[in-house]
């Protein structure tokens, strides 16, 4: 009798141990497969759509998503931004955006679906490097008349904070706007149309 109490046990523990094994196996084979789903790497870097959370950006602030391998600065503009952007309209070698590369559906000045969110290629139209974020207004290495914008360290261009170039720089265009469209509120899908949507 002690010998069927000894091979119950090891019936319990083998068939434990296969249940984990098999599990482990399942959970092995499902991720995969599961990730199998979504947008490869090589699809993103080919253009795939890409979904970005912008509910928990401040207004001031800027976040950077990347989209085709480039990155991609999405901003909250405050009405202040706004505002100045105005202002220095005349100072802006394509102040309406008639040269840029940006779609029909967002606004030529603001540049955007909706004012207060700025989508932007952060990719400096000059030689390809990528322009720093300089929200600041009047900072002593930019001058008394900066209001905010992007400036790029490699050749001195300088874009307010719709992206238009200022006149007399080296980039000759206003930062592109990609193709973007709004999932919700607090979700922009970069890479799909607005009027596709």
């Amino acid at each position: 009798m002690s010998n069927d109490g000894v091979n119950a046990g090891r019936r319990r523990f083998l068939v434990a141990a296969t249940s984990v094994v098999g599990a482990a196996g399942a959970v092995g084979a499902a991720v995969p497969f599961v990730g199998s789903w979504l947008p490869s790497a090589k699809a993103k870097a080919a253009g795939a759509p890409v979904k970005v959370s912008i509910g928990k950006i401040e207004a001031g602030q800027q976040i950077v998503a990347e989209w085709r391998g480039q990155p991609v600065f999405i901003m909250r503009r405050t009405e202040e931004i706004l505002a100045n952007l105005g202002k220095i309209h005349d100072s802006m070698a394509d102040p309406e955006s008639k040269a840029s590369v940006q779609p029909a559906y967002v606004d030529p000045v603001t540049r955007s679906i909706k004012p207060e969110v700025l989508v932007l290629v952060g990719i400096c139209t000059h030689l390809g490097c990528s322009p720093s974020f300089r929200p600041e207004v009047a900072p002593a290495d930019l001058g008394a008349e900066w209001v905010g914008g992007y400036f790029c360290p490699c050749h001195g261009s300088r874009y307010d904070l719709a992206g238009r170039v200022y006149k007399a720089q080296p980039a000759p265009m206003n930062l592109p706007v990609p193709p973007y469209s709004y999932e919700s509120d607090d979700v922009i899908v970069v890479g799909v149309d607005q009027e596709k949507a």
